[in-house]
């Protein structure tokens, strides 16, 4: 099953998370953009750096979106060129040894 959420990166991390996340949700509802209905908009910081999560409400807009090349979003008169990949969840290494030893997998293996 093809997932429903994307990867954003190339966010300015210098302005407030919800404005980013209201931004982003605009950007990606518009059909020309390939968007499409949104359930969830995350907005994450990394140091100097920001990225988002963004959840469609089905796979099909998440795959629309991947395909549109150069997405630019445009906040205060600043255009911010976006990076826009598939979201692959990464496991923390806690959530890996907990995987590993419910399967009955020596943790140290």
């Amino acid at each position: 099953m093809a997932a429903r959420t994307v990867r954003v990166g190339g966010l300015p991390a210098d302005l407030p998370p919800d404005r980013v996340a209201d931004k982003l949700t605009i950007h990606f509802l518009r059909s020309r953009n390939g968007g499409g209905e949104i359930t969830d908009v995350q907005v994450l910081r990394d140091g100097p750096q920001a990225c988002a999560l963004v959840t469609f409400e089905t796979p099909e807009v998440a795959q629309r979106v991947l395909k549109v090349k150069n997405h630019v979003l445009s906040i205060g008169g600043e255009k911010y060129p976006l990076e826009v990949t598939a979201h692959t969840a990464e496991l923390s290494p806690d959530e890996v040894a907990r995987r590993r030893s419910s399967r009955g997998i020596p943790t140290g293996a």
